[in-house]
């Protein structure tokens, strides 16, 4: 879908959520309705066995605020939201233990934070206003209940920065680990979708939001390291979400969250418009606080693994602190900002950092040369 539907006064998607709810009569919109509760405080140590699957969800509309665009929510086998365009913007991400957090590294709310963060960086990657998640939860049964309350606290507070979104259902299952796959919804408001496969040679590369803060905190948490605005930068990313639908408001010809590497990821908007993408290494030199971070680890590679080794790779070249840093800011990924490609000659806000260019040709590379270092993370390479 490339272009503009026209907005309809009244359409509505249903979608999955938890439908294992305990009734005592009525639909959920009725008066006789109600649903029985076993009260769930904040250190609760009771553990997910001992609640149940049922008490633990009658909980979640009390941890989960509803937003207006819900029609009905949590409690029926799916929910009901309004979707006034006429077309909803899906994405789907994984969030799993030991591949994406720690328990004893991240809080359940990091965790939350994290969870949302990711599918809502999509959904306004697209030009698109986030306004819902689906969060479907598989959990160890010993898993404090009180973990599950930060972890909706966290989900909450993250979509409390989009005004409007919310959580609107999900699933829960038993599982060795924790799991958590978030679907995130997005309104378009009769904007047309930016896609991957609009740049066109002439076009300025542009990013909004940080880059390498999330790479370099998992750096020093990987080096004990367990304080410091890039260590929060890691645990929970804060995306400029507002950037995505003004991008596309500003004529944005192609757009992506910047989740895997910005080079990789900018090599997929290369890819898909089948053009050359050339990235400024002056317009991206890493500040003094990413500086600093690679002097205080040994290994600064991102997607190390606690035990510090990278699952899939060879070992990092030794890199200086510079270079080390630099190689965050291309390469790092996780900060979910905001790369797009807009025409020449239109006016950004400040906000969007100009870092390169658009030309003929095919792939990624920076000052005109091939990157030396793998561009960002692949799961299965």
């Amino acid at each position: 879908m490339t272009g503009q539907a026209p907005p309809t006064a009244h359409a509505t998607v249903e979608v999955q959520t938890c439908n294992t709810y305990v009734r005592c009569g009525g639909r959920p919109t009725e008066p006789g309705h109600r649903i029985r509760r076993c009260t769930i405080t904040g250190d609760d140590q009771r553990t997910l066995a001992a609640v149940g699957e049922f008490g633990l969800i009658a909980e979640l509309p009390g941890w989960l605020p509803r937003s207006p665009r819900t029609l009905v929510g949590i409690g029926d086998d799916a929910a009901v939201l309004a979707t006034p365009d006429g077309r909803v913007v899906a994405t789907t991400d994984f969030l799993l233990e030991g591949q994406h957090f720690r328990r004893d590294t991240s809080s359940a709310c990091d965790v939350g934070h994290k969870a949302a963060a990711r599918s809502l960086a999509d959904v306004a990657a697209m030009g698109a206003v986030p306004v819902a998640l689906l969060v479907a939860l598989a959990a160890p049964a010993d898993l404090p209940v009180c973990w599950v309350r930060e972890l909706a606290a966290g989900l909450a507070a993250e979509c409390a920065r989009v005004p409007g979104a919310s959580v609107i259902g999900g699933d829960t299952a038993r599982a060795a680990g924790v799991m958590l796959a978030v679907t995130g919804l997005g309104d378009l408001a009769g904007r047309a979708p930016v896609l991957r496969s609009g740049a066109a040679p002439g076009d300025v590369v542009a990013v909004a939001g940080p880059l390498g803060h999330a790479a370099a905190g998992l750096a020093l948490l990987s080096a004990g390291i367990t304080e410091g605005p890039l260590v929060t930068a890691q645990l929970r990313p804060a995306p400029p979400y507002d950037a995505g639908p003004q991008a596309a408001d500003l004529g944005a010809t192609a757009m992506i969250d910047i989740s895997d590497g910005l080079l990789a990821d900018l090599g997929h908007i290369a890819d898909s418009s089948g053009v050359l993408i050339d990235v400024s290494g002056a317009a991206l030199s890493p500040g003094d606080s990413l500086i600093a971070a690679a002097r205080a680890v040994a290994a600064p590679r991102r997607h190390v693994s606690y035990d510090g080794t990278e699952p899939g790779s060879t070992p990092a070249p030794n890199l200086t602190p510079e270079e080390a840093a630099l190689d965050w800011v291309l390469a790092g990924g996780e900060d979910h900002s905001l790369a797009a490609t807009f025409p020449p000659g239109v006016p950004l806000p400040p906000r969007w950092k100009v870092i390169g260019t658009v030309r003929p040709g095919q792939g990624v590379v920076v000052d005109s040369q091939p990157w030396a270092h793998a561009p960002g993370w692949d799961h299965f390479a």
